[in-house]
């Protein structure tokens, strides 16, 4: 845990050479501490959200002109004084200002300590600042925005909303307690169990939009299989725009599975070419089979290609009944149309759940519409409709903790329990709803948690 009465510093900014750095310090001491280096105007007079152009000195060594940016507490990002002093993005200048620095009373900051301290000061609650982890980390346009949604603290204050109206009824049913002689009911209980049907349908709902805001938050796999020849290769390289994967007329050419990013309006999905789906000529090729089947059965979405030419109707039939599976995005798409006028793929009876789509991979014919069905399928349209979003396996885990114990609750009315097993049960809930936002926290878990952020946020 950190120590608030020490000042701590690091580096704020990418390691490396750039053409800034920027270094910062936070504690009580962070004005005093600059101010020992920093000649210019006095930093300790000077008031808050203000930039002062000067030099840091080591004795009479000008060690570099920076800018020093000033935020008094409580208004900055730990709540706590904080200094920024913007240098030249030269790794010598900045290892330099931060020995110099911590010679003079600074401590270095651990990962995450500086988010840690605005978490502790008040300034963000604990979902708010795993969130400003996940922003930093964001490499697309639907996980930027899920991030920023958290740290904004939508996710929070709909929590927040349902623990203050089972706290209201926490309280009524503890003072049942205090007369528990007396045989009273200060707590409505047709108004609780209203109250638990809807605070379990919303649980619900966050616990369930995990399994679109993880894949958003990691990037979605996206196989690519299908047997040989029938264009895989060709396909990742219409879909990524270049000739990412080796394309030959011979059976067998891709023996290893390539992996590439493609953005499609906002979403990542990372884009697997495997080896063709055959009995296996050789030792190699066996082993690519091998893992095409491996990464087909950890894929999100499955693409299924197939040569509209070369495969009879009951083939198609023997490879989607061999890579269905329920549950998981399945696009059966047809391709070589440009070759064929054959529609036998229409004809096929699949699967409810399965989209089909005829392309042709090499004239890129209807390869956007295939990255639309791409998009549809995961996204269903949820991005666009404002809803919270849970992208954090500790706090799905905790809802679905809460959920049972306000299924226990309303059990517990329907076949009527004393008071302090309803008590008990509502507690529980409160308690794992306050783990997520940090109202209930241990040092272990704020470690756990902060340990993983990188050193200067």
């Amino acid at each position: 845990m950190t120590d608030s009465s020490e000042t701590i510093v690091a580096l704020a900014t990418a390691p490396g050479v750039g053409a800034i750095a920027v270094i910062r310090l936070s504690g009580p001491d962070a004005l005093k501490i600059a101010n020992r280096v920093f000649k210019g105007k006095d930093l300790e007079l000077m008031p808050t959200h203000t930039i002062h152009f000067g030099t840091v000195r080591d004795g009479e060594t000008i060690l570099d002109e920076v800018l020093a940016s000033l935020f008094i507490a409580p208004h900055s990002y730990t709540k706590e004084h904080v200094v920024e002093l913007s240098t030249h993005g030269s790794p010598y200048i900045v290892e330099q200002i931060i020995h110099l620095l911590i010679r003079n009373g600074a401590r270095a900051a651990r990962p995450g300590e500086f988010t840690l301290r605005a978490f502790l000061n008040g300034g963000l609650d604990l979902s708010q600042a795993e969130a400003v982890a996940d922003l930093i980390s964001s490499d697309s346009r639907a996980s930027h925005q899920v991030a920023m949604q958290q740290m904004r603290g939508r996710f929070s204050s709909q929590l927040q909303e349902l623990r203050t109206q089972l706290i209201h009824f926490a309280s009524l049913i503890e003072l049942e307690l205090d007369f528990s002689e007396e045989d009273v009911e200060f707590a409505n209980r047709d108004a609780l169990n209203s109250l638990i049907v809807r605070i379990t349908t919303v649980l619900a709902e966050l616990i369930h939009s995990f399994e679109l805001g993880n894949v958003i938050k990691q990037g979605i796999n996206t196989v690519i299989a299908g047997r040989p020849n029938a264009g895989k290769s060709t396909l990742l390289n219409t879909l990524l725009n270049e000739d990412r994967a080796i394309i030959s007329e011979i059976a067998g050419t891709t023996r290893d599975t390539i992996e590439e990013v493609l953005n499609i309006n906002g979403v990542n999905f990372r884009l697997i070419d495997t080896a063709g789906i055959r009995e296996a000529t050789d030792t190699i090729e066996a082993i690519g089979v091998e893992k095409t089947m491996q990464k087909i059965s950890q894929t999100s979405v499955l693409i299924y290609l197939f040569d509209v030419l070369g495969l009879s109707a009951s083939e198609i039939m023997e490879d989607v009944t061999r890579l269905y599976r329920p549950g998981i995005p399945f696009i059966a798409v047809a391709n070589k149309i440009d070759l064929s006028v054959n529609n036998r793929f229409r004809e096929i009876k699949l699967p409810a759940d399965v989209k089909v789509i005829a392309v042709s991979a090499r004239e890129k014919q209807h390869t956007d519409e295939l990255k639309q069905l791409l998009y549809d399928a995961v996204t269903e349209g949820k991005l666009n409709t404002g809803q919270t979003m849970v992208t954090n396996i500790r706090h799905v885990e905790a809802l679905r903790r809460a959920h049972h114990s306000l299924q226990s609750v309303s059990a517990g009315l329907h076949h009527p329990v004393t008071s302090d097993f309803l008590a008990m049960d509502i507690r529980q809930a409160l308690y794992y709803l306050g783990e997520i936002t940090g109202q209930v926290t241990t040092d272990d878990l704020l470690e756990n948690i902060f340990s993983k952020f990188c050193i200067g946020k």
